[in-house]
C-alpha cells in the first residue's frame, strides 16, 4: 500500500483536467478457448456438461474492471493511480438457456457511459457455432473509480460521443441511472406498496384462510403452493486470501459465483427440475468483504409465475472477532424451470414485501436493452 500512496500525485483535481476518451478506446475482446484448449474445461464444467455460469460472472467482473482501466489509462504513470471497483451489476440478460463447454467463447465490451467518478460498461458474450459466433448474453455493469488507496472517489476521463449510435448508448446510460434512482426511491424499505400491490397481497392472504375456522390465525396453503419460509437455503463461506483482489478485499466475482450457485440450488430444489438462469439484475455492492470474514448467504424463492422462479440471495459478513452481522450484497436471479413450478405464498408482512420486491424485479425483465457497439477494430 505504500507504493499506492505514491500514485496520489497522478490523480486529477477535476474531470476537466483529463482528456476525453472514445468508446472504441476502451473496446476489448477476450477469448476463452474452451474448444481449442480442452484443459481449461474442467474449471468451467458442470455435471450436466454445460458451462458454470458462476465462472462466467467472475470473468465478466474481471473484464469490466479491465475495460475501465483501459478507458482511464495514463501515459505518465506505468501503474494506474485509480482503484476501479464494481459498484453494481445493473442487468445481465441471457440469449440462450445453456452454454456448451466444447466451443470457444468470446467476450467483448466497452465503456458506454461516464459520470464524474463512475462508468457504465456494456459487455457481450458469444460462443462459436461452426464458423460464426452467436450471442449468449448481454451485461451492463457500473464501476466506480477510487483513489490509489481506495479511500475516496477519483475523477475519470469524460466520454467523447462520435455518432448517433454512441449517442443512443450514452442516452441509455443516463436512463439507466434515472431508473436506478427511481427504483431505489420507491423501494419497499422506504415507501408503502402501491394500492394494486396491497390489494394483490390481501387477496393472497384471504386465499390462505381456513374457511372452517373463520380465523386470521388459521392458515392453509392453496393447491400447488409452497410457503415462502419453506423455500430457503443457506451457506457459509470462510473468505480465504486466495479469493482476494489487489486491494486485499474479497473479489466481487467470487461473491457473485457463490451467490449464484446457492440461488441455482434453491431454484432446483423448489422447482424439482433443472433451472436455467435467464436474467441477473440489481446486484449492489454495498460494502467490501474483508479477507478472513465469515460470509453468510441466505437464498429464498420470493416470486414464481408459470415456469419462472425469482430468487433473492442476501449476503452478510461477520468477522471472527465480532458476532455482529453486516449486509454486503443482495442478489436477484431469475430462473426458468423445465416444468411449471408451484406458487410461493408469503405468511408474514415482511415476506409479503419480499414477494412484491421479487415481482417488481421479474416484471423489469421487459425493459428494452440498447445493445453495445460490436464493430470497433481491436488493436493488437
Amino acid at each position: 500500500m505504500e507504493e499506492r500512496k505514491l500514485l496520489h500525485s497522478f490523480l486529477a483535481k477535476s474531470q476537466k483536467d483529463l482528456p476525453p476518451r472514445r468508446m472504441q478506446d476502451s473496446y476489448t475482446e477476450v477469448l476463452l478457448p474452451l474448444g481449442s484448449e480442452p484443459e481449461l474445461r474442467e474449471k468451467y464444467l458442470t455435471v450436466q456438461n454445460t458451462v458454470r455460469f458462476g465462472r462466467i460472472l467472475e470473468d465478466l467482473d474481471s473484464l469490466g474492471v479491465l475495460i475501465c482501466y483501459k478507458h482511464s489509462r495514463m501515459q505518465a504513470a506505468q501503474t494506474s493511480p485509480l482503484s476501479i471497483v464494481t459498484a453494481l451489476v445493473d442487468k445481465i440478460d441471457m440469449c440462450k438457456k445453456s452454454i456448451s463447454p466444447e466451443q470457444d467463447i468470446k467476450f467483448t465490451g466497452h465503456v458506454s457511459w461516464v459520470g464524474k467518478t463512475s462508468m457504465e460498461v456494456k459487455m457481450q458474450m458469444f460462443q462459436l457455432h461452426g464458423v460464426e459466433y452467436s450471442p449468449v448474453l448481454d451485461a451492463t455493469f457500473v464501476m466506480v473509480a477510487r483513489d490509489s488507496e481506495n479511500k475516496g472517489p477519483a475523477f475519470v476521463n469524460p466520454l467523447l460521443i462520435e455518432n448517433p449510435e454512441e449517442e443512443e448508448l450514452f442516452a441509455q446510460g443516463e436512463l439507466n441511472k434515472g431508473r436506478r434512482i427511481a427504483f431505489s426511491s420507491s423501494s419497499l424499505l422506504k415507501v408503502a406498496p402501491s394500492a394494486e400491490e396491497s390489494s394483490s397481497i390481501h387477496e393472497m392472504f384471504l386465499s390462505t384462510l381456513d374457511p372452517k375456522t373463520i380465523s386470521f390465525r388459521s392458515r392453509i396453503l392453496p393447491p400447488n403452493a409452497v410457503w415462502m419460509e419453506d423455500s430457503k437455503l443457506k451457506s457459509l463461506q470462510i473468505c480465504h486470501p486466495q479469493e482476494r483482489n489487489i486491494f486485499n478485499r474479497i473479489f466481487g466475482g467470487f461473491l457473485m459465483r457463490k451467490a449464484y450457485e446457492l440461488a441455482w440450488a434453491t431454484a432446483c430444489s423448489f422447482g424439482g427440475s433443472r433451472p436455467f438462469v435467464i436474467a441477473v439484475d440489481d446486484i449492489m455492492f454495498q460494502k467490501p468483504v474483508e479477507v478472513g470474514s465469515l460470509l453468510f448467504l441466505s437464498s429464498q424463492v420470493c416470486f414464481t409465475q408459470d415456469k419462472y422462479i425469482q430468487v433473492r440471495v442476501h449476503s452478510e459478513v461477520a468477522s471472527l472477532q465480532s458476532k455482529e452481522h453486516t449486509t454486503t450484497n443482495v442478489f436477484h436471479f431469475t430462473f426458468m424451470s423445465e416444468k411449471e413450478v408451484p406458487l410461493v405464498f408469503p405468511k408474514t408482512y415482511g415476506e409479503s414485501m419480499l414477494y412484491l420486491d421479487g415481482q417488481r424485479h421479474f416484471n423489469s425483465l421487459n425493459t428494452p436493452v440498447v445493445w453495445m457497439r460490436t464493430d470497433y477494430p481491436v488493436k493488437p
